[in-house]
């Protein structure tokens, strides 16, 4: 038997390489888990067995969610859309998989389905990291940035210090779509001589004809707003805080206006004429699952002051999360997207501080969810913010399997002769005649002993996501659990469409009224599905059951290329 060579490595934040002349070029450089990889392949002769799978073709790669290539990546920051693009700036670990030298991966899509991984846009150097911010197209050119009549984008980042305890806000700016950036030389923009003070998120306001900053003092639990003419001198004009969840970091805020929509009426959704202001502030810890959740405010913004609803929110209010399961955070919307197409839309980082940097998969870490459409609905409790995911991942699905008007029984027997091999699927129930008691069992099979599940519990008014049997947990004592959101049934019926990729499951109930994200860790790709119904007071009905298999959208990588 030839010897066999075992090796762990692992990537510590303090004892990484340390940034190189390369990096401050913003070339991208390779991971070490990369060069590890070749190394190995060396040294076992070049077998077949030994080498690492294909890239983006490894054990637990999302297939049609968001990763980087080889590396770590945490918040979503400078979501802007620009000349058919959309950007996706994210907080990258350009050494390793663990966080540690903070700096602005990206990546662009023209389509939210299909991404190209672009070389590092801002890199940490000269002791300052580049924490989350936000980017804007200056379209009036305010700022001075622009050239030959062409509007520059422009970054708004937290400046973070390496050597003293201090972040400020700061900018840079490119002229040609984002592929290359140079940091304002009269950096910070506003600087308050404070240790913990981040992520500016920029928009313009429309009818005070200016900039308006919302940025986070996270240990204080509130926010500041801020107001400019140009993108570089800013003004203090107001502040928010002290209701919602407070017992946590308050991180990664985002304002914008957003529609309203009615009660949904059979199959249909109305919107009104009525728009609204939604304050989101990312919390650590605090959220509702444990660890870091996303919750929001609604109410009206004047361009100074954010004033929340009274009828939604008090300072005795349980907090309004905007995802209940565990992994949903750091969520913020894109900016810029043109006024014919309408629609909010933003994503979030599809882990939880609790464990981040401990799930095990390589060379790679972390996911970003799917792109998601945001509305507001009036219910009986208020104003609530929906999610739904975009409507350009439907050119993923492959094949589908539907039924319609069924019993729960006939339609477990429809599930149990299907399957997904690939484990990339997505599943609308459509249920309806609801009794005032009861509970529907979701059930996804992942191989021979593990499964996810999910109940609709009618009785006590909640949807629970649980994932205790579906995939590892040794890797942390936080990961595996049953995570509960609020559930309300809408003229006697239930809307449920749930997401499945290799490592992730995304549940949106009642149009999106409640969500839940969490990550799997699945042993067996292939998927296999059952629906059951208890109680006493009779059954739902299925009106309507659709199952597809999905396509994996494999990222373009030329980009990243050296």
């Amino acid at each position: 038997m030839q010897p066999r060579f075992v090796c762990s490595l692992e990537f510590i934040p303090g004892l990484q390489t340390a940034p190189t002349p390369a990096m401050k070029q913003h070339r991208r450089l390779p991971n070490p888990l990369t060069i590890l990889g070749l190394l190995l392949l060396v040294m076992t002769g070049g077998r077949a067995d030994a080498a690492p799978p294909p890239i983006f073709q490894e054990k637990w790669r999302p297939q049609f969610h968001f990763t980087p290539v080889d590396t770590w990546m945490n918040d979503p920051n400078g979501m802007v859309f620009y000349e058919g693009e959309y950007h996706l700036f994210y907080q990258n670990n350009p050494f390793g998989n663990r966080w540690g030298h903070m700096s602005w991966g990206h990546a662009v899509s023209r389509d939210l389905v299909k991404w190209e991984h672009l070389p590092l846009a801002l890199a940490e150097e000269d002791g300052v990291m580049i924490f989350s911010g936000s980017a804007v197209v200056d379209w009036k050119n305010s700022s001075g940035f622009g050239k030959e009549g062409r509007p520059p984008l422009v970054a708004i980042y937290t400046g973070h210090h390496t050597k003293k305890p201090l972040q400020s806000q700061q900018i840079a700016y490119s002229n040609d779509k984002g592929r290359t950036w140079t940091k304002y030389v009269h950096n910070p923009v506003l600087d308050l001589n404070m240790a913990d003070f981040r992520d500016p998120k920029v928009m313009w306001h429309e009818p005070t004809s200016r900039w308006v900053m919302t940025v986070a003092l996270p240990k204080e639990a509130k926010v500041h707003f801020y107001a400019s003419p140009n993108l570089k001198q800013w003004n203090y004009v107001g502040e928010f805080g002290g209701v919602g969840a407070t017992n946590g970091l308050w991180e990664c805020p985002d304002l914008f206006p957003l529609a309203v929509e009615n009660e949904p009426s059979g199959d249909r959704r109305s919107k009104t004429q009525d728009r609204r202001w939604v304050l989101v502030v990312n919390i650590n810890p605090g959220g509702p699952a444990g660890g870091s959740g996303c919750q929001y405010f609604v109410g009206d913004f004047d361009g100074k002051r954010f004033v929340a609803d009274p009828s939604t929110h008090s300072r005795t209010s349980v907090p309004l999360w905007a995802d209940w399961g565990r992994d949903f955070y750091a969520a913020v919307s894109w900016s810029d997207i043109p006024k014919r197409d309408g629609r909010r839309l933003w994503l979030g980082w599809m882990s939880n501080w609790d464990y981040a940097n401990e799930v095990p998969t390589l060379p790679w870490r972390s996911a970003m969810t799917v792109p998601r459409e945001l509305v507001l609905r009036q219910t009986p409790s208020g104003l609530r913010l929906l999610q739904r995911p975009v409507s350009e991942l439907a050119r993923l699905r492959d094949g589908r399997s539907a039924l319609r008007r069924s019993t729960v029984a006939n339609a477990n027997a429809f599930l149990s002769r299907l399957s997904v091999p690939t484990g990339l699927a997505e599943l609308e129930l459509h249920l309806d005649q609801i009794p005032t008691s009861g509970m529907l069992t979701l059930v996804f099979r992942h191989g021979r002993s593990g499964e996810t599940r999910i109940e609709a519990d009618f009785t006590a008014g909640a949807l629970r996501l649980d994932r205790t049997r579906s995939s590892r947990c040794d890797f942390s004592p936080a990961f595996c659990g049953v995570h509960t959101a609020p559930l309300r049934v809408i003229n006697g019926t239930l809307d449920l469409k749930v997401l499945l990729d290799t490592s992730s499951v995304e549940v949106f109930a009642q149009g999106g009224e409640s969500v839940m994200t969490d990550l799997l860790l699945p042993d067996s790709t292939n998927l296999e599905m059952s629906l059951a119904w208890t109680g006493d007071s009779g059954s739902a009905r299925v009106a309507s059951l659709s199952l597809w298999s999905l396509r994996s959208s494999t990222p373009v990588l030329k980009g990243s290329m050296p």
